[in-house]
């Protein structure tokens, strides 16, 4: 079947997740207390477990609408969060069930927010993500969809992958964050593809990373 009649029967297929509310967000030329507070956090100087405790407050403190949220970092300073955490803090992180399920929200929205259509010409690919929860075979599910120079990233959107990856999140979260290359992972069998390998080697380069 030719590319373009692939692409739209992906388009039909694509249910859009519902418009959530966007986090309060300060003019350009503002800086949210949030940001602030998080450039002076020595993250190596922490503890797994106070790094956990810190983020967790964090998103409490977000549930419980007082104005301070991860979600309002930004996506610079997220970045350098993960970038300066230590592995072991990233894999704390990962194995707590609310921080992860806010961190993967957060990568694919912002992955979506951050993707530049010229680097992606004439790019039809449907990539499923799969996250293993626990020992078992559960899985948490995203999906990213690029076609026509638009990207669309989130929970389970009902397409038809042209490559699925398997991958720990702490491991994704580190490689989605530019702090590994992906092409390393492949090498040590941190991920695992089912499917085109190549598309999954350039995808981190279809988006803006911070740094």
């Amino acid at each position: 079947m030719p590319a373009a009649g692939r692409g739209a029967r992906r388009r039909l297929r694509v249910v859009r997740p519902p418009a959530q509310p966007e986090p309060v967000r300060p003019a350009p030329e503002e800086e949210h207390p949030v940001n602030a507070f998080a450039r002076r956090i020595d993250v190596a100087a922490l503890t797994p477990a106070q790094f956990v405790q810190l983020l967790e407050t964090l998103r409490m403190l977000g549930t419980a609408g007082a104005g301070v949220e991860i979600g309002a970092l930004s996506t610079e300073v997220l970045v350098d969060i993960v970038r300066r955490a230590p592995k072991e803090h990233i894999r704390a992180l990962a194995e707590h069930p609310e921080l992860r399920a806010v961190f993967l929200d957060e990568v694919f929205r912002r992955m979506t927010e951050l993707f530049v259509p010229e680097r992606a010409r004439h790019v039809d690919l449907v990539v499923a993500w799969r996250f293993p929860v626990g020992d078992g075979d559960e899985y948490e599910r995203f999906q990213t969809v690029i076609e026509e120079g638009t990207c669309v990233s989130g929970a389970e959107l009902g397409c038809t992958p042209d490559t699925t990856v398997t991958v720990a999140a702490d491991d994704f979260i580190r490689m989605a964050t530019g702090c590994v290359p992906v092409a390393a992972m492949f090498v040590t069998g941190k991920v695992k593809v089912k499917g085109e390998y190549a598309p999954v080697v350039r995808l981190i380069g279809y988006f803006d990373l911070p740094g």
